[in-house]
């Protein structure tokens, strides 16, 4: 009975194993794109942005209802009190009214004011993106620094193996071996500085798509690079056509000029009707000895008497910010024109620079260096310059990784500066 009491604690520890989450396949790597996806779906920024706009939508319809009619009751002439043996009870409901056309034009600038809302929440978006995206790219930069550092850390080690082996043989002086070691010190520091930043990277990331700083997070390091080939004058002009923020300010303009229009519109009055039913208590207090009731039918308008300081006012202001507008919408179109332009230069050298890195200055900062560490051991240069050849290869390597992310990061900000993407 032991014994099978033991198999079944056996067995039941296996199944146990087996359906454990220690047990279950490592979480897939994830590409920007999906984290995009989990930012724009988890990210409280862009569910704030997004409720503020839906907001906005819901503040369209109420500019169509007039102001809430009124409703009075007065009763009338109580010799002892206000409450019983009135002489006259009088009911009357009135409707405030605006002059014609006022509502549909505060409705206009509403929906225009929705509208700039859903630009914001898209430039909100597009900025999350960006951000995602340069964090990613980022974190696979200091991923590859910290291979080439590794790497680096290997050749600094065989150097200082070189120059031990010399200086006991008394080839070189102790100065060689000091410096190798020296170097070799000097380079783990920067290894584990790396690896802070990697851990930073990843913080980030877990930040923009809400998630504790400190968990696990499994990125794909497949990187797709692509040259810009869109001409520049046509990115320009799809910024002028696609920017959010060159958008809303165009549309700010508009509200404005109706702002405008309404405050000239003050000048016109506003009117009041109303009706008033009176029910007469005392039949001497009435039109007629037997009429005890009678109807009454009031309209009334605004009179803007003190135009010189209300309405000219509204009118003169109205115009200076519909001025306001107006600069403001040419000075950000030359600014995303500007924008556009120094990026899309950066972006052309940087991927020329990565391209020669790749193909010229790597290879030959590698064959370098394994010429002048024979060289070195056969007394034909001296230390400092094996270590220049060395320090060349590392350099060539990093050049390379820098030019790349640079690259990407300003397509990015030039994805930015336009709106949208690139290439259609």
């Amino acid at each position: 009975m032991m014994m099978r009491a033991a198999i079944a604690i056996v067995i039941m520890a296996v199944m146990i194993a087996a359906a454990s989450p220690a047990s279950a396949a490592a979480d897939p790597a994830l590409s920007a794109a999906q984290l995009i996806e989990i930012a724009v779906e988890m990210n409280p920024q862009i569910k704030a942005m997004r409720a503020q706009w839906m907001a906005a939508v819901h503040s369209i319809r109420q500019n169509y209802a007039p102001a809430d009619p009124i409703f009075s009751f007065l009763n009338v002439d109580s010799p002892k009190n206000p409450f019983v043996g009135a002489t006259d009870q009088s009911f009357a409901v009135s409707q405030s009214l605006q002059f014609p056309g006022e509502a549909l034009l505060q409705a206009d600038q509403s929906r225009r004011t929705a509208e700039i809302a859903r630009l914001t929440y898209e430039a909100a978006l597009r900025d999350l993106r960006a951000q995602v995206e340069t964090t990613y790219y980022q974190s696979l930069l200091d991923d590859a620094l910290g291979q080439v550092n590794q790497e680096m850390i290997a050749s600094l080690t065989q150097v200082l193996k070189v120059t031990q082996v010399a200086y006991s043989a008394n080839q070189v002086t102790q100065t060689d071996f000091i410096s190798a070691e020296f170097d070799l010190t000097n380079q783990q520091l920067v290894q584990d500085q790396q690896q802070v930043a990697r851990a930073n990277d990843r913080t980030t990331l877990n930040q923009l798509i809400y998630r504790r700083p400190d968990e696990a997070l499994n990125l794909d390091e497949t990187l797709k690079l692509e040259p810009l080939t869109a001409p520049l004058d046509e990115l320009v002009e799809r910024a002028t056509q696609m920017r959010q923020e060159i958008l809303a300010t165009a549309l700010t303009e508009k509200n404005n000029a109706t702002a405008l229009t309404l405050a000239k519109m003050e000048y016109l009055p506003n009117y009041t009707i109303g009706y008033e039913f009176d029910h007469f208590l005392v039949s001497s207090a009435g039109p007629t000895a037997t009429a005890l009731q009678d109807h009454s039918l009031f309209f009334s308008l605004s009179v803007p008497i003190f135009f010189w300081i209300k309405q000219r006012e509204d009118v003169t202001r109205a115009n200076y910010d519909l001025d306001a507008a107006r600069d403001n919408a040419a000075l950000i179109r030359s600014q995303t024109a500007a924008s556009v332009t120094t990026l899309y230069r950066t972006a052309q050298i940087s991927y020329r620079s990565a391209t020669v890195y790749h193909e010229t200055l790597i290879p030959l900062s590698r064959q370098d260096f394994q010429v002048a560490l024979v060289a070195y051991q056969s007394g034909k240069i001296d230390f400092v310059t094996l270590v220049g050849a060395l320090q060349r290869a590392f350099n060539a390597r990093i050049g390379y990784l820098r030019a790349i992310n640079q690259f990407l990061a300003t397509e990015i900000a030039l994805e930015q500066a336009i709106g949208g993407p690139v290439s259609k």
